[in-house]
């Protein structure tokens, strides 16, 4: 499911990563990485 777009461009899928990983200049392990790292951290400060 990582590529299916649900019918929509603009929904986050693979090669969205894989696009924005290269324009800065990381990479897609690294750019997933970070991207959970923000998602932990957003989530922890909802439930505050």
């Amino acid at each position: 499911m990582p590529d299916d777009n649900m019918g929509d461009p603009r929904n986050i899928t693979e090669e969205t990563i894989k696009k924005a990983a290269e324009a800065s200049g990381q990479t897609v392990e690294d750019a997933k990485k970070n991207m959970l790292e923000m998602l932990q951290k957003q989530a922890k400060q909802s439930k505050s």
